[in-house]
């Protein structure tokens, strides 16, 4: 499994994580799915996908990357949407599975993100993605 070197760990200041510690061998890579996102969602909901999909943009721009360690549960929130298979035949259960943002329906989406004026956002120091227990793959 890749593991993106760099990526945050979680949206700042929330339990809302952005990528996995370690794959899980027995069971293999959770199916991506297309999650509805309803308008009555909660505010920290959003902000979490507005999170994630700027740490996606600012990691990986335009180009496709591995789903490696990046959350599933996060993923299926835009997959199908603003995240998109980058190959065919795709496989929804692996973690070398291709992906890219399509641009035009995450500028629509997530509007701040995209913005010319767009602030870096602020990820904090305490949450990095290093390796705690000595696994590297």
């Amino acid at each position: 499994m890749i593991k993106h070197r760099g990526f945050p760990g979680r949206l700042p200041g929330s339990d809302f994580q952005f990528v996995i510690r370690r794959a899980n061998h027995r069971k293999g890579a959770t199916k991506l799915i297309k999650r509805e996102r309803y308008r009555d969602r909660k505010h920290v909901d959003r902000m979490a996908d507005e999170g994630f999909m700027a740490a996606l943009w600012a990691h990986f721009g335009e180009e496709p990357f591995a789903r490696g360690n990046l959350d599933a549960g996060r993923l299926s929130w835009l997959f199908g949407r603003e995240v998109v298979p980058a190959e065919d035949p795709f496989d929804a259960e692996s973690y070398d599975a291709l992906l890219r943002i399509d641009v035009k329906r995450a500028e629509a989406a997530f509007p701040a993100v995209f913005a010319p004026d767009a602030p870096a956002y602020d990820w904090g120091d305490d949450d990095d993605d290093d390796d705690h227990d000595g696994d590297d793959d």
